[in-house]
């Protein structure tokens, strides 16, 4: 494309100065108030609330978003709470092409239910009490993935405040993303007929690895978790009457982790985990570690004296992005410290996460990991890994030139440095869904989880300034969609 060209794209796709400003005011004036007031609701995922209908929490956090966005519905649009049976709801909205590529369509994803409370909040904060300081609002859920809504049907208000083409959008926000995204599947083949042909998704629950350029995730890591309980007595019994006749059940663990875990390296050992890393994505690893370096692992609060597991910053980006890893996120059968007197105890019960590359399948993954962990066990101990289940990770399509050009001019413009891309560690089962569904559909994985955003732990934290930029951007590449 000529330089001239150039120019008149950039110019023809930027929201106007005038429009920033108004999104920077609708953030203070509605937006954060209604996010301090949906922090402020305990509406955990389904896995970490059962009883979910019940508590009402869910329903409070749709009926928050919703109210708010039905004055902000663009001319023409339309807004649905959709439930199937005792699934958890969506909220759907539908706003109408504007421009020449009027039938061409674009969905915008996020989620509204959140992660459990977690301990560890520091002093005068709390998962469900906001607390503004300066540029990062607190609580449980702003980040991930409350602000999502918002940020979707701003862009898309930016967007024609400045007459600014837009294809059809869809907005979809589902409630059990924190769960595995298990009722999903239902919803996008109930809504199917509204949907049509994707060609562009954008999804706003993912991460940035600083705040000062735009980050678009170009894979995630897929996920599978299960019980690993290990039993040789069926009580307690004296720990000086039975501890070397008897194994303890956390050393028997402790061998059966060993067949997962180089527990020396942190290097998984189950074949069926590993898949060769694309050189595009170690070249992207490589140039996201020459622009972090050290943030790769100092945004993480590291004991002093701790160090990451490797001094190599590429090395520990592939490690999070493209390798598997074992963490035990949960467990039962021991006491307090308090409580616990001199007793060699009848089971040890843990929860296993593990993350899995993108491209391996998860059913394969998760037998694999059950027949290693059950088979021939120690002293001929009661081994069983249940409960388990997985969800895919995923790998982006090449890049259009239309967007990839899009998001470079967007960062220049609304964070004045360039574009980046980069894997995620976590899991967006949706991603995997529509890749599979839409093959030809371009992605656009964005988000403001960033160094100290600290999602599912304490302190999470919204850090508003990246959320209204990104508003922007979105507002932009809406734009150069419909304008490829």
């Amino acid at each position: 494309m000529a330089v001239g060209a150039t120019h008149w794209y950039s110019q023809a796709m930027q929201v106007s100065d005038h429009t920033a400003t108004w999104v920077a005011e609708e953030f203070e004036r509605s937006i954060v108030p209604t996010l301090v007031d949906y922090i402020r609701v305990p509406n955990k995922s389904p896995a970490f609330d059962p009883d979910w209908r019940k508590n009402g929490h869910m329903n409070r956090a749709v009926e928050l978003l919703v109210a708010w966005a039905r004055p902000q519905l663009p001319a023409g649009a339309t807004l649905e709470v959709v439930q199937l049976g005792e699934r958890t709801p969506v909220i759907f909205i539908e706003v109408p092409g504007t421009g020449t590529k009027q039938d061409d369509t674009v969905l915008l994803y996020g989620h509204l239910d959140k992660q459990p409370e977690m301990s560890g909040w520091r002093e005068g904060l709390g998962p469900w009490e906001p607390v503004r300081e300066g540029d990062k609002l607190y609580g449980r859920g702003g980040a991930d993935d409350g602000y999502a809504l918002f940020a979707s049907l701003t862009a898309l208000n930016a967007a024609r405040r400045d007459g600014l083409p837009h294809a059809r959008a869809l907005i979809l926000i589902e409630a059990c993303e924190e769960s595995g995204s298990y009722d999903l599947p239902a919803y996008i083949q109930h809504l199917a007929p509204r949907l049509g042909e994707l060609s562009l998704v954008i999804c706003l629950d993912s991460g940035c690895a600083n705040y000062d350029q735009l980050w678009s995730t170009t894979s995630l890591r897929g996920v599978v978790v299960g019980k690993l309980e290990v039993s040789l007595l069926t009580e307690g019994v004296h720990s000086g009457d039975g501890t070397g006749v008897v194994a303890a059940s956390e050393r028997v663990v402790r061998v059966l982790l060993d067949r997962l875990e180089n527990s020396t390296t942190g290097m998984m050992l189950v074949p069926e985990l590993d898949v060769p890393i694309p050189l595009q994505r170690q070249q992207q690893a490589a140039r996201s570690a020459e622009v972090l370096g050290a943030a790769v692992y100092d945004k993480f609060p590291l004991q002093p004296g701790a160090s990451p597991v490797t001094e190599s910053v590429t090395e520990l980006i592939l490690n999070r992005t493209w390798r598997p890893g074992l963490a035990v996120t949960g467990a039962d059968g021991w006491p307090a410290i308090a409580n616990a007197g001199n007793v060699l105890r009848p089971f040890t019960r843990l929860k296993l996460s593990i993350r899995i590359p993108p491209r391996v399948d998860p059913h394969v993954a998760t037998a694999a990991i059950k027949r290693l962990l059950e088979a021939d066990p120690p002293y001929g101990a009661r081994v069983s890994f249940s409960e388990a289940g997985g969800a895919a990770g995923w790998d982006a399509p090449e890049l259009s030139p239309w967007l990839e050009r899009s998001l470079e001019q967007c960062s220049q413009r609304h964070f004045g440095k360039p574009a980046m891309y980069l894997g995620e560690g976590g899991t967006i089962p949706f991603m995997y869904m529509l890749g599979e569904r839409f093959p030809k559909a371009q992605f656009c994985i964005t988000g403001v989880l960033g160094p100290g955003s600290n999602a599912h732990g304490p302190n999470e934290f919204l850090h508003l300034p990246t959320a209204r930029r990104l508003t922007l951007c979105v507002a932009e590449v809406l734009a150069a969609h419909a304008s490829r």
